[in-house]
């Protein structure tokens, strides 16, 4: 008996320690639940407290961050010696058609405009053959209005050229009869052709006519002595050619929609056009049908002499030898290497992507907030800016009338359109456009590319507009990356217009110069396992892109861009350096900085008392929140990672990298 009563005490004592500590465990754990509520509390007040930060912390500085070392470059494209103004009385005058697309229109532009000046004489304002009236498009429009703003391009060169809208009455009969002197000047022309060869021709008939298709016709790099020609183009380029206030104003709306998600953006030009690609035989980088319209493409250019190699080729070997582009996915792959998150905002330019948003897809993946001006801009915008348009025909068929005779009837039925082969034409109805598969539906049913319908004409003329847009999200992006720049083919390209004029305009912005042959070299050593590189790839690739930045980058750009097209790389003609250099420092003899800086003008007095203020306001602001970032314990020291592998391979080196680190 007395056993069990000492059984049935501890029992019960052992119930009632349960119980408290059930109580216990129950009350601590509510407390840590505040506890934690509070901490994510505080957590998100840190993230909101580092956010408005930002622009101050080590990782943002290594991802947005300018470039110190060009911080002394300014733009400078003032005449610097004897320059008179032009006179009324000079040679004559000069207009032109303009062919192409969007990079050979302001290309061929600022040459016009130079070589009227070399010419001394009048430029008529050019015609652009792609937003011409035939194209169908608005009659609020003449074809340089529906880019350009006129007035702006007049005002802007009164001190360069004497520019008119149209030739005097008696000259534009003459033009009519064909009784004038038209030239098609060779590609990257020089100026002695247009003094031995054009002008006579000038002053006899006080005026000439110039067809441009190939984007610039005076020739990139001018003699020392013509300085200031080369200053004249980029006051046309940065100053006198502005798109019409409507494109400007949806522009600027984007980049402001970009700015609203409070964090940088970063602009990626994937560069696939079919002219390009079919150029330089990259053929095999794609699939399918888009093999097809590229190898179809380049028979053409064969014909007409535009390409002098066979017509199929190692694609493979020309992507090792950095004539094909980087593919979007590569670029991610790039990008997350050089250490940007996956949700950074990444801005996609560019009216034509061959391949179409398939190619992007990998891309996508990568990172998660790719846009363009589609998502960022409603339907109502986009057509505001085209402007009123007539209709187009419809493509549909119409009946044939009746009563008609047996030979009637069979001419209409061979105006009635292609039928489905190998099978015997069947009496049915043609294919409609709106069935075939996308814009190269004609590949399959006919040996030779037709002509452009109406509607693919007037979506010629819609891609200036949508080039325009991007060029202006693109020069004002805290980073640029291109996909494919400096080919090689002679022809101006959208990334090394905007990578000029980047470097004119803020010479320290973040502008990214890939060597794509280093680089494919260096996919090709991951190639069996491209999302989950060795630790040291990542290193190469840091270093490689780094230096692309800097100094090292500009001078590559000064031996193999400007040769091809001087407005991709403006130095040192159109700008000038503050007379310090960099916070007092002078660049080192013999290296890229010495070199380039030398070659330099010292900006004006009344320039760097200006950029002084400015730098004493920004060293105030950055002193300001200095302590208070300390107090953050700036979270770049966990993320920050060596930048080259400068000390040969070692065992951590051979660690595979998360690509999520």
């Amino acid at each position: 008996m007395l056993f069990k009563s000492k059984i049935k005490w501890f029992a019960l004592v052992t119930l009632l320690v349960s119980s408290a500590s059930i109580l216990v465990h129950l009350h601590l754990a509510r407390y840590s639940r505040e506890d934690i509520v509070q901490i994510r509390s505080t957590s998100l007040l840190d993230d909101d407290f580092t956010l408005k930060l930002g622009k101050h912390t080590m990782r943002y500085k290594k991802l947005w961050g300018s470039i110190k070392s060009l911080e002394s470059l300014q733009p400078f494209a003032n005449p610097r010696s004897k320059y008179p103004v032009p006179n009324e009385k000079n040679n004559g005058f000069i207009y032109a058609k303009i062919y192409g697309g969007f990079e050979k229109i302001q290309s061929a532009i600022v040459d016009l405009v130079t070589v009227a000046r070399l010419l001394n004489a009048t430029l008529v304002i050019p015609e652009i053959q792609e937003s011409g009236r035939a194209k169908g498009i608005s009659s609020r429009f003449k074809s340089f209005s529906y880019l350009y703003d006129e007035e702006q391009f007049i005002a802007a060169l009164v001190n360069d050229v004497i520019v008119v809208r149209k030739l005097p009455q008696n000259l534009q009969e003459a033009r009519k009869k064909k009784k004038i002197s038209t030239f098609s000047p060779k590609n990257s022309a020089s100026p002695d052709f247009y003094i031995r060869d054009v002008l006579p021709k000038l002053k006899k008939s006080f005026v000439i006519g110039l067809l441009i298709s190939e984007g610039g016709r005076l020739q990139s790099i001018l003699p020392s002595s013509m300085a200031e020609y080369q200053r004249l183009r980029c006051r046309v380029a940065f100053h006198a050619l502005k798109f019409r206030s409507e494109i400007r104003d949806l522009g600027l709306r984007i980049v402001e929609r970009l700015r609203a998600f409070s964090q940088p953006y970063l602009v990626f030009h994937p560069g696939l056009v079919r002219d390009t690609l079919a150029y330089h035989g990259c053929a095999e980088l794609f699939q399918d049908i888009h093999t097809e319209l590229i190898q179809y493409r380049r028979a053409q250019m064969i014909k007409q002499g535009i390409v002098h190699e066979e017509l199929s080729v190692e694609s493979h070997f020309q992507r090792k030898n950095g004539s094909c582009p980087l593919l979007p996915e590569e670029v991610g792959l790039l990008l997350r290497a050089m250490g940007y998150p996956s949700n950074t905002m990444v801005y996609v330019v560019g009216s034509e992507t061959f391949g179409g948003q398939r190619v992007l897809i990998p891309l996508c993946a990568i990172f998660t907030n790719l846009v363009d001006r589609t998502s960022l801009c409603s339907a109502k915008e986009l057509s505001d800016l085209i402007g009123p348009e007539t209709p187009l025909p419809s493509d549909l068929p119409r009946s044939p009338p009746a009563n008609l005779s047996e030979k009637e009837l069979i001419g209409e039925w061979k105006k009635a359109g292609l039928r489905p082969r190998p099978l015997p034409p069947p009496p049915a109805r043609p294919i409609y456009r709106h069935e075939k598969e996308g814009w190269y539906g004609w590949i399959a049913e006919m040996n030779h590319e037709p002509d452009p319908s109406p509607a693919d004409l007037r979506l010629r003329a819609h891609r200036l507009l949508w080039d325009a847009l991007d060029y202006i999200v693109s020069v004002e992006a805290d980073a640029f990356f291109p996909g494919f720049n400096n080919d090689g083919s002679g022809w101006p390209d959208f990334s090394s217009l905007v990578m000029g004029q980047r470097l004119y305009e803020m010479a320290s912005a973040r502008t990214y110069r890939p060597d794509r042959k280093t680089l494919i070299g260096l996919f090709d050593d991951i190639k069996e396992h491209m999302y989950h590189p060795k630790r040291n790839w990542t290193f190469s690739v840091r270093e490689h892109l780094n230096k692309s930045l800097s100094e090292d980058g500009l001078m590559i750009a000064s031996q193999l861009s400007k040769p091809n097209l001087f407005l991709s790389h403006p130095l040192p003609e159109c700008s000038c350096r503050t007379s310090g250099f960099v916070k007092g420092t002078r660049p080192i003899k013999g290296s890229p900085s010495e070199l380039l800086y030398t070659s330099l003008d010292v900006c004006p007095e009344w320039m760097q008392r200006g950029l002084e203020t400015i730098s004493i306001k920004d060293t105030n602001m950055e002193g300001e929140v200095a302590d208070e970032s300390e107090l953050l314990g700036d979270d770049a020291d966990m993320e920050e990672q060596p930048e080259s592998n400068q000390g040969g391979s070692t065992s951590e080196s051979d660690d595979e990298m998360d690509p999520d680190d």
